[in-house]
């Protein structure tokens, strides 16, 4: 499952840094976190779809690791970022 690309963007031009920033830790996460929100919603009625599941379980460790990463070097940035998108801490 993947975003719309105009999701993407604006998810992008949300999160960004700078005018030319699509790959910071900030912008990662937010376009993780919509992914994993989309499959959540798409296992929940197909619950036997254990290909989709194991890509769910990929996303979440990808953007744990992210975040922790931020986390460590930032921690200002990581606390922000969690509050923004309403993440467990």
């Amino acid at each position: 499952m993947t975003i719309a690309q105009a999701e993407r963007t604006k998810l992008i031009e949300q999160y960004r840094l700078h005018d030319k920033d699509s790959g910071s830790p900030e912008v990662q996460v937010a376009i993780l976190t919509s992914e994993i929100q989309a499959l959540t919603e798409h296992l929940k009625a197909h619950s036997k779809d254990y290909s989709s599941r194991r890509g769910l379980i990929k996303k979440v460790n990808r953007r744990s690791t992210l975040l922790r990463y931020l986390a460590r070097t930032e921690d200002q940035r990581y606390h922000a970022l969690v509050e923004r998108l309403g993440l467990r801490h």
